[in-house]
């Protein structure tokens, strides 16, 4: 990343849980005028994605260029009712890399579009880990996820909207919008995505660049958590030179494989002088972090596997204080509710015998190199046909409801 990558005069305001994201997100596309761009990993036809429905059609209707993205993977249960009511009321509807099923089970897993950005205007922005549906929201119960998200206003908002049109196919700007977005605050900022052409390790690249320059703090709140080697060997480090470390990752999980993962880097990080701390109220989903007083990140990317080395993903990287402190706030109030991880209450197999450290270690210099090993391929942007069918199809689907297994995040 470049000088040239980062915009100043931003304002940046964080987000927590669908109970903050939703309404900012709703009334910013109840005021667009004239463009609402989305993407999103997971969109469910529960409450949440029905009140979306409702606003970008009512968005559409009003003349507003309305143009929806999703994953073809992480939303598959979508019946052909609502997706025929986006589009006959003038919604763009994209499915990214669309994929059949066999016997009821997705074959398209790896590569996914796991992105989750708002576009509106070029007046505001919103960058996150928060997808649209009902487990976002704390009265889901138990279940609900812990998430966060971030509402941009600035000049980022430009460069936003222009990445959003480039992979949506489009190029086109309307005349009224062309100039770059007003100051809007103090904060500057950069818009990091991972890809698997240009920028295939991207924010990996970021992360590790902030965590070698750390001099005092290092707080990482992250979902799925079994970094390449490098990123690991990193924080390592910097706890031993005396950088306060602590990590926030799931102590009640969605997916209890990934943990099991997480679990085998305890005793290691733990021996480095790693604070680890477990998030036991209900499922953590959050990918935020901060280092030291003024850099920040959110956004969608795990420190795992899929998301370093397969997924698209998207963050973006905040330098304020004011914002750091927002987010020190937030992450001080999650550490109330986690259990720190203690050494010698670790399983033998997680305070590293040597076979275990063996295997985990080598596993770890690997892991960053999966992508590479597999067969490339073209992703595929399905649009559904509508109304207003403006970008080219570039993949066919019937569009109609499907029956695969359940989205992994």
């Amino acid at each position: 990343m470049t000088r040239e990558d980062w915009t100043h005069g931003n304002a940046a305001r964080l987000l927590e849980n669908g109970d903050e994201f939703f309404p900012r997100v709703f009334d910013a596309i109840a005021q667009a005028r004239q463009w609402v761009l989305l993407e999103t990993f997971i969109l469910e036809e529960d409450k949440v994605g029905l009140a979306l429905s409702d606003a970008l059609r009512e968005c559409a209707a009003r003349g507003v260029r309305t143009v929806l993205t999703i994953d073809g993977f992480g939303s598959p249960r979508l019946s052909g009712r609502f997706l025929a009511r986006l589009t006959q009321a003038g919604v763009e509807v994209h499915v990214f890399d669309p994929g059949r099923s066999l016997f009821g089970q997705q074959l398209n897993l790896l590569r996914r579009m796991h992105r989750k950005l708002v576009v509106v205007d070029d007046t505001v922005a919103f960058v996150g880990g928060i997808n649209f549906c009902a487990d976002q929201l704390l009265d889901f119960g138990e279940l609900a996820k812990q998430d966060y998200a971030v509402e941009l206003r600035g000049p980022i908002v430009g460069r936003i909207r222009s990445f959003m049109q480039h992979t949506a196919g489009d190029t086109r700007v309307p005349q009224d919008i062309e100039a770059p977005p007003p100051a809007a605050g103090k904060a500057a900022v950069l818009f990091a995505r991972r890809d698997n052409k240009a920028s295939p390790d991207s924010i990996e690249k970021i992360y590790r660049q902030a965590i070698r320059t750390a001099r005092v703090r290092i707080v990482i709140a992250n979902a799925y958590f079994f970094p390449g080697y490098r990123l690991f060997r990193d924080l390592c480090r910097a706890a031993a030179r005396g950088v306060e470390v602590k990590l926030f990752l799931q102590g009640m999980p969605d997916m209890k494989s990934v943990r099991f993962a997480t679990q085998l880097l305890y005793g290691h990080l733990l021996g480095a002088g790693v604070e680890v701390h477990e998030y036991c109220a209900r499922p953590l989903h959050g990918k935020v972090a901060i280092v030291d007083d003024a850099w920040s990140t959110v956004g969608s990317s795990n420190l795992d596997p899929l998301s370093l080395t397969l997924n698209m993903e998207a963050n973006v990287v905040i330098v304020s204080r004011a914002f750091n402190s927002q987010v020190a706030r937030h992450l001080a109030a999650l550490e109330t509710e986690c259990e720190i991880v203690q050494r010698e209450k670790l399983s033998a197999w997680n305070r590293w015998p040597p076979l275990g450290s063996f295997i985990v270690f080598h596993v770890l210099r690997w892991v960053s190199r999966i992508g590479t090993w597999l067969p490339g391929r073209r992703q595929k942007l399905e649009v559904l046909p509508g109304r207003r069918q403006k970008l080219q199809v570039l993949a066919g689907s019937d569009g109609g409801a499907r029956q695969p297994a359940p989205p992994l995040r």
